[in-house]
């Protein structure tokens, strides 16, 4: 008998993959289900960016293996986006590797710094791959809490009561997933003072800089923080890539040369053409981020229609491609409300447990559907007269 390593126990298959099992199977059943569930963007990636992957594929030298280390203009592209975003000057030769997504890149970086043992401090609630990864490589996950009554900033006393001698990493999501919190720059001052006297790696994952976000920001930014942090950004949310796979990881040198290490007995390089599209998008101007978050703006207004259709509460100031909100305390979870609006009104909600414990008493909307499609959400649920 062939048994599976065991690795494989550590983890569950996705709990997206399997919903969207559960929505398919409604649907064969005749069930017009309604997914406001995956943050999947449903704009299309600008005209030129599309025009530029169709030129560049014609040509018959595009096709073949491509370096490790991304060509030089997706890297330089990378690097004057964060200059003119951030105000962050970044070596294009040595200070960034781009990624096939962010996915790719936590499974790299986890594998290229922790040892079996080692210990990684995670988000509660925070994105379920943090924690996925940690168990495949075999470290050892402890969870920090992010609450509402902190508006989701870690807790730096709470973390410092603790024994940190065994953690080599952390990780951080600023603007945040799935709370809508955004970077505060008093608390990312203090993450980086926090890894460089603990001696520990801040890894932040920023895919959702540019969406709702009326400051964008980079971990990178704070004095210091390219002795002991790198940040992992992305074109999915940011630029209606998600299906293109492209991301990067910025960082000093040092760093990102570990995580080539790892990388390069990993893939055979990124398909050419996409990498020059995907420098073209790094080029667009304000006016194209505007016109897709105008569009993100009518799509939460009704996101928050239906939120207080189920009579929860939640944050208008939150950012990114979501909404989050608490559930009212006459259900028990987010689960259930999920569960009721997924069996009578046909429409997919996601429910916080899945971020971890502390969004139990939570769901969260994406901002990925259109406004048809929420009109016709709102009319449904408002027909279940919710008590």
């Amino acid at each position: 008998m062939i048994k599976p390593a065991d690795r494989i126990g550590t983890v569950q298959e996705y709990y997206f993959s399997v919903k969207l099992k559960q929505i398919d199977q409604l649907r064969q059943e005749g069930k017009d289900v309604i997914n406001l569930g995956i943050g999947s963007p449903d704009q299309p990636p600008a005209s030129q960016v599309i025009e530029t992957l169709g030129e560049t594929a014609k040509n018959a030298s595009n096709h073949g293996y491509q370096s490790y280390i991304g060509i030089p203009a997706l890297r330089n592209g990378f690097a004057n986006w964060y200059k003119r975003s951030y105000g962050i000057d970044l070596n294009p030769e040595n200070e960034i590797i781009p990624m096939m997504g962010s996915k790719e890149a936590i499974m790299h970086i986890s594998m290229a710094f922790l040892n079996p043992g080692d210990e990684v401090l995670l988000p509660n609630p925070g994105y379920p791959t943090y924690s996925a990864v940690t168990n495949l490589v075999g470290a050892v996950g402890r969870y920090y809490d992010l609450t509402a009554e902190t508006d989701w900033q870690p807790d730096f006393k709470v973390l410092e009561s603790q024994d940190l001698s065994k953690v080599k990493l952390m990780w951080v999501n600023y603007p945040n997933m799935p709370t809508g919190a955004a970077a505060q720059p008093e608390v990312m001052k203090e993450l980086i003072a926090f890894g460089r006297r603990h001696h520990i790696l801040i890894c932040n994952d920023n895919p959702y800089s540019f969406v709702l976000n009326p400051r964008p920001s980079s971990l990178l930014s704070v004095d210091g923080a390219k002795e002991t942090a790198i940040e992992l950004n992305s074109l999915s949310k940011s630029h209606n890539m998600a299906g293109w796979r492209i991301g990067m990881v910025a960082g000093k040198a040092e760093f990102v040369q570990y995580i080539l290490r790892v990388k390069s007995n990993m893939d055979s390089g990124m398909f050419r053409p996409m990498q020059e599209a995907a420098a073209k998008a790094l080029e667009l101007d304000t006016e194209w981020y505007d016109e897709v978050n105008a569009v993100y703006a009518r799509r939460r207004d009704l996101v928050f229609q239906i939120m207080d259709t189920l009579q929860c509460t939640y944050d208008r100031h939150q950012v990114g491609l979501f909404v989050w909100a608490k559930i009212p305390d006459r259900f028990k979870n987010g689960q259930e409300i999920s569960d009721l609006v997924l069996d009578k009104a046909h429409v997919f909600i996601t429910p916080g447990f899945i971020f971890g414990s502390n969004g139990e008493p939570y769901i969260r909307i994406s901002l990925c559907a259109s406004e048809a499609l929420l009109e016709e959400s709102i009319r449904r649920i408002k027909q279940l007269e919710i008590q």
